[in-house]
């Protein structure tokens, strides 16, 4: 092997070989392979394919097989090898300090949100479940009249927040808070609120692959139907969302037992590019009107 392109080849094969799982950011072999040798070489990840047949050092070919190696090896999901993930766009840093950005929501922030928000005029968001800070920083880059929170429970991804607020240059816009879901916003009010919050059942997070043991547990699991933290935030977001104010969240593979367990709430489920990925929208009247229903099904259940 000498060039580039034998390089992506050849690591594309071995991880296929490898029965490795993809699901952070890049969805197949060819991709994690592409990006693990650029990332190497110090390369861009948009190289034009006129280079494909530059061919690399001795340095420079140990550097490339060592991360592939531990790819296969151990498992590491390759954003977190290279330390940076896009989203939206943007490229984040990214590490095990929070999860590697991945949401469908990104599809809404670059699309301005449309037609969800069109009859409001966004002053004030908040993302709700931060993580690395990917959502709401996004939402602040791409609209720059817009002040964003971003709040999370762990200090450790808020930490890697404040890294991605320093990188995109935003800190006059976005402000990072350390809370319990709003326990710590006191009387703040949006005008949107999006959250991508923990939503795997238990049984779902024990079947996973070994590549999502080095994300954080706290980001991903939610209880037996994945819908503890989501019922948390059905319940409490109206106290803080402005007249006509929306809230958009993810809840993935859980859609279905959300609807099971409110069925009365007219969630309306975003269709994506490549269809409906459990991501629901509802305003502000939405969440006032079924109050009762969803303070009831978190009460059953002890929350």
């Amino acid at each position: 092997m000498k060039t580039i392109l034998d390089f992506i080849r050849f690591g594309a094969s071995e991880f296929a070989r490898a029965g490795l799982s993809f699901g952070h950011s890049y969805d197949n072999a060819l991709d994690e392979a592409t990006q693990l040798v650029l990332h190497a070489l110090h390369l861009p990840h948009d190289l034009p394919p006129v280079y494909a047949a530059a061919r690399l050092t001795r340095a420079e070919r140990e550097e490339v097989l060592a991360l592939f190696r531990r790819r296969i090896e151990e498992r590491i999901p390759a954003c977190y090898l290279i330390g940076e993930a896009w989203f939206a766009g943007l490229c984040f840093a990214c590490d095990q300090r929070a999860l590697v950005p991945r949401s469908p929501i990104a599809e809404l922030i670059e699309s301005g949100f449309s037609p969800w928000i069109d009859h409001l005029e966004v002053r004030k968001a908040l993302d709700m479940c931060t993580g690395g800070g990917c959502i709401g920083i996004a939402m602040a880059v791409h609209n720059p009249d817009w002040q964003v929170d971003c709040a999370d429970l762990s200090q450790e991804a808020l930490t890697l927040a404040g890294e991605n607020v320093e990188r995109f240059e935003v800190a006059d816009r976005v402000r990072l808070v350390h809370s319990d879901l709003f326990g710590s916003l006191g009387g703040c009010r949006y005008d949107l609120i999006v959250s991508n919050p923990p939503y795997v059942t238990h049984s779902e997070y024990a079947a996973m692959p070994p590549e999502y043991t080095h994300e954080p547990k706290l980001g991903l699991t939610s209880g037996d139907d994945g819908l503890d933290l989501t019922l948390r935030l059905l319940d409490e977001a109206a106290g803080h969302l402005n007249e006509g104010g929306v809230l958009i969240v993810e809840v993935g593979e859980s859609q279905r037992a959300l609807e099971t367990l409110l069925p009365q709430v007219p969630f309306a489920w975003v269709e994506f590019k490549v269809g409906q990925m459990g991501v629901f929208v509802l305003r502000r009247e939405d969440l006032v009107a079924h109050a009762a229903a969803i303070s009831a099904a978190r009460t059953a259940r002890g929350l």
